[in-house]
């Protein structure tokens, strides 16, 4: 009898425990005077000279034709295209940390098209994003011929010499 009392208390506190918890209260919070009277700036940066303004910057980016051992650095701006043989690489910006940022990272948007076999002017597009300078492997281009990665990207900050 003291076993069945055993079985129907732990039965009791599982069941207790299989429940959700309470949904915590919202809590309500006032803005500090001295952030209230923050003014935002009226003009933009690229209008404040902060930075390099994005048709001005230059990525470098690295192509490697895997069947015959070729790499080429592509010299690009934002908005440019080139064709290296049976690809083409299409830039849509490039950013990099500014210099007292850490960790330091340079990235660029990059699209790869590649010309479907057989074909004249029939072009898949196989990549599409973000590909990062230091974290190769955080998005990569899957293609058997060809390898695309980004070198470098050009821009000045203030204050940086």
């Amino acid at each position: 009898m003291a076993r069945i009392g055993l079985l129907l208390g732990a039965a009791l506190v599982l069941g207790a425990c299989s429940q959700d918890p309470p949904e915590p209260e919202a809590v309500s919070t006032e803005i500090p005077e001295e952030l209230q009277r923050v003014e935002l700036p009226e003009v933009a940066a690229a209008e404040a000279g902060i930075g390099t303004p994005l048709e001005e910057r230059v990525a470098t980016i690295g192509l490697l034709n895997k069947r015959n051992n070729e790499t080429q650095d592509l010299e690009m701006r934002p908005g440019e295209q080139k064709r290296v043989g049976d690809v083409i690489i299409s830039l849509a910006s490039c950013e990099r940390t500014a210099p007292w940022e850490m960790p330091q990272e340079t990235g660029a948007f990059v699209q790869v098209l590649v010309r479907e076999r057989g074909s004249q002017n029939e072009f898949n597009r196989v990549f599409s994003g973000w590909l990062f300078k230091n974290s190769p492997s955080l998005n990569v281009v899957e293609h058997p011929i060809y390898d695309v990665w980004v070198k470098d990207c050009a821009m000045d900050f203030p204050g940086e010499e």
